[in-house]
């Protein structure tokens, strides 16, 4: 399905006698081992991956929230914001590994938990899935400490996807993002949120409970859905406006819609 849906929407590597070397680069854990000029180990000892003018030479940095609010909704019968922006994740990664272009997958919730070095074989497309198909919410977040501890660890510009449900301060977030944008970055977020986040299901005295810090509150949906409304219209807000600003692509997505408009976004951005 996503092959389908996804085809001619990035030109690939070509390879042949018609394409001009450009430069050897050093190799790192992941790439294609089919790549590395051997004549060159044998003289210096060292891996160098040959690259041609015509390749695309993309590097996608996929960031996972994996923090307790996106276990929402537990249960209840539809994809999770977690399940559905892994569900994209993975797709993502096979899309860009099929275009023989490298893909790197940082999860978090505080922190980094766990982080997958850009790659582009199977080996490491497999590697990727499992850590998606293992992987479970975990506590806080904290998008801003991710950002910055994850500085160091993407040694190469690229294509910066983060999907999350965006339950952050924004001016903060885009301080965080601005080393990334002067490197020259060009960043995707993609706000991952339940229907029953975007209009509040009328049902009753319900009660509400914080997923990350256990607070919880007692009250009729009916008698918070203004205030809520109005706070998740001024957040969307200050993030789209902020993303415009810096040039960064902003859009939010309910887990109820399909994600394949997502890549739609890659491609014309």
């Amino acid at each position: 399905m996503v092959e389908g849906y996804l085809s001619g929407r990035h030109r690939s590597r070509q390879r042949g006698s018609s394409i001009e070397f450009h430069e050897f680069r050093q190799y790192t854990p992941g790439d294609d081992l089919a790549k590395v000029d051997w004549r060159v180990f044998a003289r210096n000892d060292k891996l160098f991956l040959r690259t041609f003018e015509q390749e695309t030479n993309l590097e996608c940095h996929v960031f996972l929230d994996c923090s307790a609010s996106m276990g929402f909704p537990e249960n209840a019968g539809r994809l999770s914001k977690l399940e559905y922006a892994s569900f994209f994740a993975a797709s993502l990664a096979w899309w860009v590994i099929s275009k023989n272009d490298r893909v790197s997958l940082t999860m978090f919730d505080q922190g980094i938990r766990k982080f997958l070095p850009p790659g582009s074989t199977r080996k490491h497309l497999n590697d990727l899935l499992s850590l998606l198909e293992n992987n479970t919410p975990g506590s806080g977040t904290s998008i801003v400490e991710t950002l910055v501890r994850a500085q160091p660890l993407l040694k190469r510009k690229g294509t910066l996807v983060i999907l999350s449900d965006f339950f952050e301060d924004p001016a903060a977030l885009f301080k965080a993002l601005n080393p990334y944008l002067h490197r020259g970055f060009r960043v995707h977020l993609f706000h991952v949120l339940d229907p029953a986040e975007i209009q509040l299901e009328d049902r009753g005295l319900s009660r509400f409970v914080d997923m990350e810090n256990a607070a919880q509150l007692t009250a009729h949906p009916k008698a918070l859905s203004e205030a809520w409304n109005a706070e998740i219209l001024s957040h969307t807000r200050a993030l789209r406006s902020l993303a415009a600003s810096r040039s960064c692509d902003y859009a939010m997505t309910s887990t109820a819609d399909s994600y394949f408009s997502l890549f739609d976004r890659l491609r014309v951005h």
